[in-house]
């Protein structure tokens, strides 16, 4: 039967979004670790306006259960967004799975700077296309949807005819998406028309029909 709905949420601004958009096309060697990256301000407020966004929600729409990524940026915006709901704790299961898409050896690197230092990757990267390119030591997007299926299957156990909030990252809702739109993996490519997914956005599916995608209405005061 599987969840009744699924909400969706890639966690607010992270200080590396900023160190990344702040850098452009200057290279950039980001030295903390992917796990360790928490929230800038802005990334906090737009935590609490998530929150805000689940206080309005309608008794039959609010999440019943939540699994987030183990990541630390993930895990804030849940701790900030719940703080604003003002909602009594929610059953909270923190799962592996829903990591970033690992990227190897470019963990620290923006793209300049990987053009910079290994210019023949970027080259394999456009040969094989985006989805499928796994950089050294990393994962493709196609390696995410892998563990994505893993997941969901046992979502199906665990929260039949519950609704569920999942707070991730960008390549774990492009990933859902494909996964529970029921799309053969040749066609993997075609999600990307979808990216990128932005900050504290939300994506919402009712027994596995897409209701939103990418909203970030919510945000806008």
């Amino acid at each position: 039967m599987g969840p009744e709905r699924i909400m969706a949420v890639r966690h607010g601004e992270s200080e590396a979004n900023l160190a990344h958009r702040q850098a452009g096309e200057t290279p950039l060697v980001y030295e903390r670790g992917d796990d360790e990256v928490t929230l800038t301000e802005l990334g906090r407020a737009q935590a609490a306006a998530l929150g805000g966004l689940l206080a309005a929600l309608p008794g039959d729409e609010a999440p019943e259960l939540v699994w987030c990524s183990p990541y630390l940026r993930a895990l804030d915006t849940w701790r900030l967004a719940q703080e604003a709901w003002g909602a009594g704790p929610l059953p909270v299961s923190v799962d592996g799975r829903l990591r970033d898409q690992e990227p190897g050896a470019f963990a620290q690197l923006n793209l300049a700077a990987i053009r910079e230092r290994h210019p023949g990757e970027l080259a394999r990267r456009e040969a094989e296309g985006a989805y499928a390119y796994r950089p050294p030591g990393g994962e493709s997007l196609a390696d995410v949807v892998v563990r994505l299926r893993g997941f969901l299957h046992d979502l199906d156990g665990r929260a039949s005819g519950r609704r569920v909030l999942i707070v991730a990252h960008d390549s774990v809702v492009l990933a859902l998406r494909h996964v529970l739109d029921g799309r053969p993996d040749a066609e993997l490519a075609a999600v990307l028309e979808f990216a990128p997914v932005l900050n504290a956005s939300v994506s919402v599916w009712r027994a596995g029909e897409l209701l939103s995608f990418n909203d970030v209405g919510h945000l806008a005061s």
